[in-house]
């Protein structure tokens, strides 16, 4: 099983997406355990989005979509009704 998520920084207003096949152990990675990447200058994230898939390219496919411009808008609808 993999999953979709979007994670979002309150502090810094920021917006991650990616995916995984372990979701705990990326949280804790994001907020905790990374020492280098994007996500460590903004910590702590929460997620405010997450969708399950089967396959791996079924998730990579997804996620794609939501990195697009369509998929940053609806990202960002949630935010504002956060």
């Amino acid at each position: 099983m993999f999953t979709v998520y979007v994670l979002h920084s309150k502090s810094f207003d920021k917006i991650y997406v990616g995916f995984t096949g372990n979701l705990l152990q990326r949280m804790i990675s994001h907020n905790q355990l990374g020492k280098k990447g994007r996500t460590i200058k903004f910590r702590p994230y929460i997620i405010i989005y997450k969708e399950e898939f089967i396959s791996k390219s079924e998730a990579m496919k997804r996620e794609k979509e939501l990195k697009s411009a369509a998929g940053r808008t609806f990202i960002r609808s949630l935010v504002t009704n956060a």
